[in-house]
């Protein structure tokens, strides 16, 4: 069952909003998204549309996105642009799925859940409810 790549690499366009204090913030966060591992290209096409294209197997569109926005930038929030984004999230989440997550990817969902579980506090658990305890 070998894939083509060409399914793997993705061409999206984020629409950042025009009030800002960065008027070209589609030009800076091009700049910062070039040196990421997974993205293959990044654009402004305008001063507030970038155009990326990247490996959905190592960076999906809601990861940098999650990124944007949490250095600052501010993405359209106007509903089809929300329409858009979650269909893209859920198509790539179920093609990075059937595809598995390749080895050593930090974005694994069972690493993920390997590496909560791994950080929870296991000592002295007493799994009986609190009425219970003060009996024995």
């Amino acid at each position: 069952m070998d894939r083509d790549d060409s399914e793997l690499i993705k061409q999206r366009q984020l629409l950042f909003i025009e009030l800002h204090p960065d008027p070209n913030q589609a030009q800076t966060a091009a700049d910062l998204l070039l040196g990421i591992e997974g993205i293959i290209s990044a654009s402004a096409e305008t001063p507030i549309v970038l155009t990326v294209r990247y490996n959905v197997m190592q960076i999906s569109l809601e990861q940098i996105e999650t990124g944007l926005t949490e250095t600052g930038f501010h993405l359209s929030s106007k509903l089809l642009y929300i329409l858009k984004r979650a269909l893209y999230y859920y198509t790539e989440e179920t093609q990075r799925a059937n595809s598995g997550c390749p080895r050593g990817d930090s974005n694994c969902t069972k690493k993920i859940f390997v590496d909560r579980y791994v950080q929870r506090d296991h000592s002295l658990r007493d799994h009986r409810p609190e009425y219970w305890r003060k009996y024995l």
